[in-house]
C-alpha cells in the first residue's frame, strides 16, 4: 500500500471515517442541491436508467399485491395466511400472483386484517369479543 490509499470506515451509527495516510478524519458528506419542480424533471427526464414513466408504460405495469405485502407484514405462509383467516389458497394465490383482483368485499376485509390481525384471527377462532 501507498502513502496515498484512502480507505473509508463506517462506524455502528454510521458515522463515516478517512484514514489517509495514516490520519483519520470524519467525513460529512454534502447536503443534497434544492431544485426547483422544473430541474427536477429535467434530471428525471436525462436519466437514462430511470426515466419517469409515460401513460403507456403506466398502464403496463401490474398492479402491486397488498395481499402479498400484508402477508409478509405478519410473516406467514400463504398457507398460514389462508388458513388463519379463511380464505381459499388459490384465492389468495391468484390475488398475489396478479390473476385476479379481491372484489370489493374482499378488500374490505384485507382492511380489517390489516388493520387488527389479532383480533380477527381471535374472531374467527370464537375467542373474540
Amino acid at each position: 500500500m501507498s502513502k496515498t490509499d484512502i480507505f473509508v470506515k463506517m462506524a455502528a451509527d454510521g458515522a463515516l471515517t478517512r484514514i489517509r495516510n495514516g490520519r483519520r478524519s470524519i467525513v460529512k458528506p454534502a447536503s443534497p442541491k434544492a431544485m426547483s419542480e422544473a430541474e427536477a424533471l429535467a434530471a428525471a427526464e436525462a436519466d437514462p436508467d430511470n426515466p419517469p414513466l409515460t401513460a403507456q408504460s403506466l398502464a403496463g405495469l401490474k398492479p402491486v399485491a397488498r395481499v402479498r405485502t400484508l402477508r409478509r407484514a405478519l410473516s406467514l405462509t400463504q398457507e398460514e395466511f389462508a388458513s388463519r383467516y379463511h380464505i381459499p389458497l388459490g384465492t389468495l394465490r391468484d390475488w398475489e400472483q396478479g390473476r385476479s383482483q379481491p372484489d370489493q368485499p374482499a378488500r374490505a376485509y384485507l382492511a380489517v386484517i390489516a388493520r387488527d390481525p389479532e383480533h380477527v384471527r381471535k374472531a374467527l377462532e370464537g375467542e373474540g369479543a
